[in-house]
């Protein structure tokens, strides 16, 4: 691509998308938009009487703390420090504004696909926890759907606040709530035991990957 085009295109991991995808209110350079990635009432839906796990005090999706809010992510997250929680779970590699809000837009464009959820400190407009649940659509079962729990981390400085137990949970019940039949994640064997006092069952299948590239 000649350097003159790439001034109107937004480069997407091996892609070039138009940087018209970066919508009204999506600017790379003014405020972002704060329209939910995904339809914040849900989050309110979800039974949390149902939960699982067992919580210390009156913590739920609704009260996750003291200037703590639990929401669907938003574009402007990203000037709220998103990517940086991400960074203390995996590599990111380098995601400049632009390209996360190509990334967003994606996403958005896929209803009932993608739910990433955030926990933000309001005091300090920063994102503090981040977790993910991905709709599959199948054919198997009837055309069911399945739902993975992914990315889930909580920043360093609010550990032991049961912030990532609540993220667990939260996304657990809100896959039920999407009506899918079954809920997968991986995770390391240090972790087994955790999940499965959650009625996770060890997939006697083997978890496999290629990778084609590592980001630095």
């Amino acid at each position: 691509m000649e350097a003159s085009d790439k001034s109107k295109w937004v480069q997407i991991g091996n892609r070039w998308i138009p940087r018209t995808a970066l919508k009204d209110g999506m600017s790379t350079n003014g405020p972002l938009d704060e329209t939910p990635l995904y339809r914040p009432g849900l989050l309110k839906e979800i039974d949390f009487s149902e939960a699982q796990a067992k919580f210390k005090g009156s913590i739920s999706p609704s009260n996750p703390g003291e200037n703590l809010v639990m929401r669907p992510l938003c574009a402007a997250d990203y000037d709220k420090g998103f990517m940086e929680v991400l960074k203390q779970l995996t590599k990111c590699g380098d995601t400049p504004r632009e390209k996360f809000l190509a990334r967003y837009n994606q996403m958005k464009s896929c209803p009932n696909t993608y739910f990433v959820t955030v926990i933000e400190d309001i005091s300090k407009s920063k994102i503090i926890a981040t977790g993910t649940v991905v709709l599959e659509q199948k054919f198997i079962r009837g055309c069911a759907e399945r739902s993975r729990i992914e990315d889930l981390v909580v920043d360093d400085e609010y550990r032991g606040l049961q912030l990532g137990k609540l993220m667990f949970q939260t996304l657990l019940l809100l896959s039920q709530h999407l009506g899918v039949y079954k809920c997968s994640l991986e995770c390391l064997p240090e972790n087994i035991a955790f999940y499965e006092n959650l009625d996770f069952k060890v997939d006697p299948q083997s978890f496999m990957q290629y990778r084609f590239k590592e980001l630095s």
